[in-house]
């Protein structure tokens, strides 16, 4: 049986606040609604993802979209939740970012239509006295002085705030107002962090236009395990952009999310619907340790990002440094393999020290000695105490060594 959308989106976990009274309001009628993407990076983060996955949820159900990437915005930065004033972007940097954003929102979107559009594009031809005088003298200042990032910036641990920065929800009201007026927007979606801004528009387009728009956002996404916010790596952020997360890094982060939140992981980051996700979960709970959860959500987002070869990629390299797959297996994915791990060359009977040290996973020919005699070295996943290898170690001229138990702390050493 179908959801309504208000299900759909109270099933999957992206309410938070809004200015419907109702939920269910979202049923009576499709909009047209748009969403504004900040580019300050050349590429989308998962956290990005799930704003972007609440968007695929509102065009299913009929919506119209608008993706809107700050041009002007970005020439600011937005300042909430920053405890310091942002580095400010040139236009050709904000231009190299926009299109990157703008084709991965594709990708996530399968090919479903919606409008791109760029606030530079309006606010480049507005003159200063003409905003203040049409737009600014609707705006209160108290509800601007009341903002909580203006309060703690203002405060006497704050870095203070530049105009600029006091001005972006100004800035970002006048979309909403633009784009009611132009495209019949009548709905902004959001992110927990934008909510202050975003009711802004909703307040120009009552005060200036006298008509009734409304805002969505959805929540800021948690790991569970550690209350903190869910879309970093032990490297940082992780990105959609495969040059600077890989397909295998990306596939490894869902592979090792906590159980905890797994379920929560599996509705908003994926398409699957409610007996699918009982079904996984079912499954899962027969036998947590296999982490079922955690592959099917790892295939689906994957694939949904870097599409089916990749993931066959992802999940090859991933078997063979887990040791469920042989290094003879590797001959379609060595590119791949070094990418993740670190390499070095050996010959048939040369020493396991010297590659531990050119491969990077020791600091010096003592620590390596060290690290065999401790039994932390494993070549195959056998674990070796000995100093040179034997031929039985390689296969078609390969083999991999290992530190330890991760296997990010593995190289692949070849034949030369």
């Amino acid at each position: 049986m179908s959801m309504t959308l208000s299900e759909e989106l109270a099933w999957r976990g992206f309410v938070n606040q809004t200015t419907f009274k109702d939920i269910t309001d979202l049923d009576t009628e499709t909009r047209t609604f748009y969403i504004g993407m900040d580019p300050s990076a050349d590429s989308l983060q998962i956290g990005n993802l799930a704003a972007a996955m609440m968007v695929r949820h509102f065009i299913d159900h009929g919506y119209k979209a608008i993706m809107l990437v700050g041009g002007a915005t970005g020439l600011i930065g937005d300042p909430d939740g920053k405890k310091d004033e942002r580095l400010l972007k040139s236009l050709d940097e904000i231009a190299k970012n926009k299109a990157a954003i703008a084709k991965q929102y594709d990708q996530i979107l399968a090919g479903q239509p919606f409008e791109h559009v760029d606030n530079y594009d309006w606010f480049k031809t507005i003159g200063y006295l003409e905003f203040l005088r049409d737009i600014g003298k609707h705006v209160p200042m108290s509800q601007m002085l009341g903002r909580e990032f203006v309060q703690t910036r203002l405060a006497d641990e704050g870095a203070g705030i530049s105009y600029a920065e006091f001005s972006y929800a100004l800035i970002q009201g006048y979309d909403f107002l633009h784009l009611y007026r132009t495209y019949g927007a009548t709905l902004q979606l959001c992110g927990a962090d934008q909510w202050g801004n975003s009711i802004a528009g909703v307040e120009l387009i009552r005060r200036i236009e006298g008509g009734e728009a409304h805002v969505w956002s959805g929540p800021l996404i948690v790991n569970k395990s550690t209350g903190v916010k869910f879309g970093k790596s032990e490297g940082g952020a992780v990105w959609l952009d495969p040059a600077k997360t890989t397909p295998t890094q990306f596939y490894q982060f869902w592979i090792n999310c906590d159980d905890l939140g797994v379920e929560d992981y599996i509705k908003i980051y994926t398409l699957l619907g409610p007996e699918e996700v009982a079904e996984i979960m079912a499954r899962h709970a027969e036998d947590p340790s296999q982490r079922y959860a955690q592959v099917r959500l790892a295939e689906e987002v994957t694939r949904l990002i870097h599409g089916e070869v990749q993931l066959r990629v992802a999940q090859k390299v991933t078997d063979i440094l887990t040791g469920r797959a042989a290094m003879g297996e590797a001959d379609d994915v060595l590119a791949d393999l070094r990418r993740e791990i670190g390499s070095a060359h050996s010959t048939i009977d040369g020493s396991i020290i010297t590659v531990l040290v050119e491969s990077g996973l020791a600091a010096s020919n003592g620590e390596a000695r060290r690290l065999l005699q401790s039994n932390a070295i494993a070549v195959n996943g056998q674990k070796v105490s000995r100093e040179q290898f034997e031929p039985d170690d390689f296969t078609n001229g390969r083999t991999l060594v290992r530190r330890g138990k991760a296997f990010k702390d593995s190289a692949l050493i070849e034949l030369t």
